[in-house]
């Protein structure tokens, strides 16, 4: 076959895989060819090679469009985080987590400690975990997520608000006890937790104990109601009080004491 009739199959070859949505196939077709002749594939093979490129490239792009859609502040992974900092937090836990059972059975998860102790980290990692199956996720914080019901309210938008979040396979509520709430963001935090309860799963972080969440909940009887809603059937994880930030910037200060002193 002349060189240029196979340049002109080629060209022919990658307008359809762009026609057909095809990219990956367009760009590998060529070498997946000359591989499958070094390695003395079959006909079949060579096409299962090509679908195979096809199916992988379109899952890494389906599972990069959950994270994106996600709006994690930060894409954190669990394989990233230093369990030697935060010895209360078991790994063996984090990865049973990590394998989704908890959605599936809608068990909602709870993250409790101080600032700096990995809690947002953990979080992160189990959303990040979710799309890898490519699970729908969405994170936000408990003071955002009361501000955009508020505001749907006002525009007469709350029930479409209210349905696109319950649409979620996962949603995770970061910083619940950091800004006191007032009573309609009580209890509109109440409504979007009870709707989810024992249907879909929520992960929930809080700087504070269960009780002392009437510091940030004034209404009791609202209060009690949504920490049932939190609590029934939940993984709850303790990471401590001491924070990892606060204490690595401490020893970098010391670090660099050091240095100094045998610097002179």
């Amino acid at each position: 076959m002349s060189p240029q009739l196979v340049q002109l199959q080629e060209a022919t070859i990658k307008q359809y895989c762009k026609a057909l949505r095809m990219p990956m196939i367009g760009m590998q077709f060529s070498s997946l060819a000359e591989q499958a002749v070094k390695e003395k594939k079959t006909h079949t093979g060579y096409l299962e090679a090509l679908l195979t490129a096809e199916i992988e490239e379109r899952e890494r792009n389906t599972i990069d469009r959950r994270i994106k859609d996600a709006h994690l502040p930060r894409v954190k992974t669990l394989e990233e985080f230093d369990y030697t900092q935060t010895p209360m937090v078991s790994a063996a836990k984090m990865r049973e987590l990590s394998e989704g059972g908890y959605i599936e059975r809608a068990e909602p998860v709870v993250l409790i400690g101080d600032c700096g102790t990995g809690k947002t980290h953990l979080l992160s990692g189990l959303c990040v975990a979710a799309c890898r199956q490519k699970r729908r996720v969405r994170f936000t914080t408990a003071a955002a997520l009361v501000n955009e019901l508020v505001e749907a309210k006002h525009q007469l938008q709350l029930r479409r608000v209210m349905a696109r979040w319950s649409r979620y396979d996962l949603i995770a509520i970061d910083e619940v006890g950091y800004v006191p709430l007032a009573e309609v963001g009580a209890e509109f935090l109440f409504q979007v937790i009870a709707e989810r309860a024992e249907r879909t799963a929520v992960i929930v972080t809080t700087n504070l104990p269960f009780s002392e969440w009437t510091q940030v909940i004034p209404n009791a009887r609202l209060c009690k109601a949504l920490l049932d809603r939190i609590t029934d059937r939940a993984h709850i994880l303790e990471t401590g009080k001491e924070s990892y930030r606060f204490r690595r910037s401490i020893e970098k200060q010391k670090k660099g004491g050091k240095a100094t002193e045998a610097n002179p």
